[in-house]
């Protein structure tokens, strides 16, 4: 029978327990009513303080927990062996109904049980003089405190299993309300942080899924530190890696949909050598959960990606297939492939001579227009040519090279038509793995398309370069130079046209053949082309009559560059030939009310005039006729 002037210490005992529990506002925490527990004990017992410890059904042992009051804790091992307790030494469960065991020191334990299941203890600084409570109310109090701690253990399984799977059934809603693998890997990351706030995580991803966000994301590697890791990957099965000496225990689950792995979910508990089961269970539901949500975003992205794909292949080929230009025609696909991919260059190498021979064709970016690109272009080309490949370089770095700089992310893909290399589209980005594979694919799907637009773009120019040029000297023809002068005349402000005649242009046919004649003038168009510019026309007028016209260029200028001609052909050509010169000019400025505007045919009539006034005067000389 329990002493009546000792009830009351257990009755206060059971009206603290009883105000501890609260499951009913949602602030139920463990640790919590723990450290409250041992709060009520200590101030029942009035001894200088408590230490508690919880058994450790993995190990076996029971492990240190809280302490309470004034007690020095550096006394205490943090770990006590069941074995080492008395009449716990075999089976675990007590011999004898023995509840307050002296241990070294001046400390006394107090061993927590439930239906002869130990499930921890207290120690308290002191011995069983100081308590002042006889044994029996002593092993009423000890049963009490067990029977607590086996109740909250209870409620607070109960309750955690309910908040996890509330939180699975969220994340599961926000799942299914997701397409983006961001958000999806977001609500992983925070769902686990909310149950278990202890655990370390990380999110081990293909380079193709890794996004560089806040996430904890590692790459997944094949490494001897990611054995286990690819092992989830590949088997789809739940692994786990145990470490006796880090205190710790991994767990590796497969984020695994319907057709295929898209990841692995590593969880690190601490302070345990083997992984909690009951927690197992929950993180291989969230990891198949987040599976699923991950496979239909990405299937979600590959399709949006898909559609934006064949709309830009659409409105590439229409834009090609309109009548752009060749240098406007690279000039587009240059700027989409850049905005479409990120790259950071891109450029159109076409073969020339069997492949001997190169041309960067106009459009591309500027860094194909330096020296520095011809060793990439020059790699390439060689590698293409050889293999009739795509290159899809990810880490690129040059042969016998330790050079850490330079274009590392590098796409190659061959212009081919009708079985023959036309040339190759290079795409380049300074940063390493900065292609994805994806793009690597469109990116053949453009070229595919765009190489008979190319190819026809070419064609085409040619053609108009065949119609519009001098068979013989590759000027222009006179119908283009009409055409071009006619267009100045009504855009430009003044021009400078000249008429130029080979002088005695018979006699060298007589003296050396007419294939020596040919060749004088291809001589003097030649020294035409040399010493005008780029937007100047060049133009065979007919016979051994060459014409030169300077579209907003004064008359000073225009005598300057036909003297020179003159000084050029005279010192230069084999057979030794000269030329005669004569020279027109028009300006807006010069029109008055009374003058009527300049024409073509006024401009070629002055030119004419002068030029018989050279031939008629001496020859081998440059004449303006200005009215």
């Amino acid at each position: 029978m329990v002493n009546t002037q000792e009830d009351p210490i257990i009755i206060k005992l059971k009206s603290h327990f009883y105000d501890l529990i609260d499951t009913e506002s949602g602030l139920f925490h463990y640790d919590h009513i723990v450290n409250k527990m041992l709060t009520a004990i200590h101030s029942l017992l009035e001894v200088p303080g408590i230490l508690l410890y919880k058994r450790n059904e993995q190990e076996q042992v029971l492990q240190f927990k809280a302490p309470m009051g004034n007690i020095d804790v550096e006394m205490f091992p943090k770990k006590i062996d069941i074995r080492s307790i008395p009449d716990f030494s075999r089976s675990g469960a007590p011999m004898n109904r023995t509840s307050l065991i002296e241990i070294e020191g001046n400390a006394l334990m107090i061993l927590l049980e439930k239906e002869n299941q130990l499930l921890g203890c207290l120690i308290f600084e002191g011995n069983d003089q100081e308590f002042h409570i006889s044994e029996d109310v002593l092993q009423v109090f000890a049963n009490e405190c067990g029977h607590f701690l086996a109740k909250i253990q209870e409620l607070s399984t109960v309750l955690s299993e309910e908040k996890r799977y509330q939180q699975l059934f969220r994340v599961t809603e926000k799942f299914h309300s997701s397409m983006s693998m961001d958000s999806v890997l977001g609500e992983i990351i925070q769902t686990l942080q909310e149950v278990y706030p202890t655990f370390t995580y990380y999110l081990l991803l293909s380079h193709d899924n890794n996004n560089n966000t806040d996430l904890p994301i590692k790459d997944l590697e094949y490494d001897s530190e990611n054995i286990s890791a690819m092992q989830a990957y590949v088997t789809g099965t739940i692994q786990f890696e145990d470490s006796q000496s880090y205190e710790r225990s991994v767990l590796y689950a497969p984020l695994m949909g319907k057709q295929g792995v898209y990841g692995v979910l590593q969880v690190i508990a601490p302070n345990t050598v083997n992984f909690p089961k009951n927690e197992v269970e929950f993180i291989s539901l969230l990891a198949n959960t987040a599976g699923s949500a991950l496979e239909n975003a990405q299937l979600y992205q590959q399709s949006k990606r898909l559609i934006s794909d064949l709309q830009l292949i659409n409105e590439t080929s229409h834009r090609l297939n309109s009548d752009l230009r060749l240098t406007e025609t690279m000039k587009y696909m240059s700027e989409q492939i850049s905005s479409s991919f990120g790259a950071e260059e891109v450029g159109f190498i076409l073969l020339l001579n069997d492949g001997e021979d190169i041309n960067v064709l106009q459009g591309s970016t500027s860094f194909f227009q330096v020296r520095e690109s011809e060793r990439y272009i020059h790699l390439m080309k060689d590698k293409i040519a050889k293999e009739r490949e795509p290159l899809f370089l990810g880490d690129f770095h040059f042969p016998d090279s330790t050079e850490e700089k330079g274009f590392k992310s590098i796409m190659a893909v061959p212009m081919d038509q009708s079985g023959e290399l036309k040339g190759f589209a290079l795409v380049m980005h300074q940063q390493p793995y900065h292609f994805s594979f994806e793009s690597f694919k469109l990116l053949q799907s453009l070229i595919h398309h765009s190489t008979l637009a190319f190819t026809n773009s070419m064609l085409r120019e040619e053609l108009e370069r065949m119609v519009v040029t001098d068979h013989l000297t590759k000027l222009f023809s006179r119908s283009y130079l009409d055409k071009k002068i006619y267009s100045s005349m009504n855009e430009d402000q003044e021009g400078t046209f000249m008429l130029i005649d080979i002088d005695n242009f018979k006699k060298v046919n007589d003296t050396y053949g007419h294939q020596a004649g040919d060749e004088v003038i291809v001589q003097v168009a030649n020294l035409i082309r040399k010493n005008i510019r780029g937007s100047d026309i060049g133009a065979r007028w007919g016979g051994e009559e060459l014409a030169v016209y300077l579209p907003n260029v004064g008359l000073e200028v225009g005598i300057a560059i036909a003297n020179r001609l003159v000084q050029k052909v005279g010192n230069t050509t084999n057979p030794h030939v000269t030329i005669s010169c004569g020279v027109s000019y028009w300006s807006k400025a010069s029109i008055t009310d009374v003058q009527e505007e300049d024409t073509y045919s006024a401009l070629f009539k002055r030119a004419d005039k002068a030029l018989y006034i050279a031939k008629e005067t001496g020859k081998n000389k440059m004449v303006v006729q200005k009215n």
